[in-house]
């Protein structure tokens, strides 16, 4: 018991004298001070090494911005050129499609009106055609009975059929000689009272050959025809290869040049 006094004796000096100490700091009006002071040299380097790193990137900056700024300027000028002249080469290529699709548009008006005349005149040769081969089909069955009734010796009453009528108009109108159409002639008019008439078979000889002759005309003015019907369908054909542009051709025309005429706008 004793013992534990005696060290309570020599520890409570130690803690009346902390004690003290611990109030005079408090009370201590430097202390607070230099507290203070301390705490604002604390804030002001904080500051000043966050300036410093602001300065060094604007530093750094403007090293390197000088650089870039020109490396910049050069690949302007560079490109400026090349630049203008895409833009010239764009306003050729701009002014070739308008030229191309005008010209295009002018073949395609040409084509049109040219097909219009030659069908115009085609309808006016198949018109021709059809009266000409109609009249030549005529006459060619007109001597056809002739032949056919002198041969077998109707020559007499074939003169009163309107074949002979026909036979007789056509040898006014045929391109013979004055002998053949003379000798035809009078075998015709002999139904009519004239004493005279030709052999008959020198007669079928005559009508045989004129017949021929139309047979061999109608031949030629139909190979005529045929020709100009072919030539006339394939005329639009040629007209399309020609000079008349395809629509797929023309619409990619179209769309480049409006995809030019955005890539130009100012």
């Amino acid at each position: 018991m004793v013992k534990i006094h005696g060290c309570f004796a020599l520890a409570l000096p130690l803690v009346v004298a902390r004690e003290n100490a611990e109030t005079q700091h408090a009370a201590n009006p430097i202390r607070k001070v230099v507290t203070m002071l301390q705490q604002m040299q604390n804030k002001v380097t904080a500051e000043g090494k966050k300036e410093k790193e602001l300065f060094d990137k604007f530093m750094c900056y403007c090293t390197t911005g000088a650089d870039d700024l020109a490396n910049s300027i050069n690949s302007a000028d560079t490109k400026i050129p090349q630049v203008e002249a895409a833009l010239k080469e764009g306003e050729a290529t701009k002014l070739q499609l308008e030229a191309d699709i005008k010209a295009h548009q002018a073949s395609r008006a040409e084509a049109k009106d040219a097909l219009a005349k030659a069908t115009a005149l085609r309808e006016k040769e198949a018109a021709a055609y059809a009266k000409e081969s109609g009249d030549f089909k005529t006459n060619i069955a007109a001597m056809g009975k002739a032949i056919d009734a002198i041969s077998g010796g109707m020559g007499g009453a074939f003169l009163q059929t309107a074949a002979a009528t026909s036979v007789r108009r056509i040898c006014i109108d045929a391109d013979m000689s004055s002998a053949d159409r003379d000798q035809v002639m009078a075998f015709l008019a002999n139904g009519q009272g004239f004493g005279y008439a030709p052999a008959s078979g020198q007669i079928v000889g005559i009508l045989k050959q004129m017949k021929e002759t139309m047979e061999a005309d109608l031949a030629g003015i139909t190979k005529t025809e045929e020709d100009g019907v072919a030539n006339y369908n394939a005329l639009p054909q040629q007209r399309r290869k020609r000079s008349r542009p395809t629509p797929r051709r023309s619409s990619r025309r179209s769309s480049a040049l409006a995809t030019l005429v955005w890539k130009l706008r100012p």
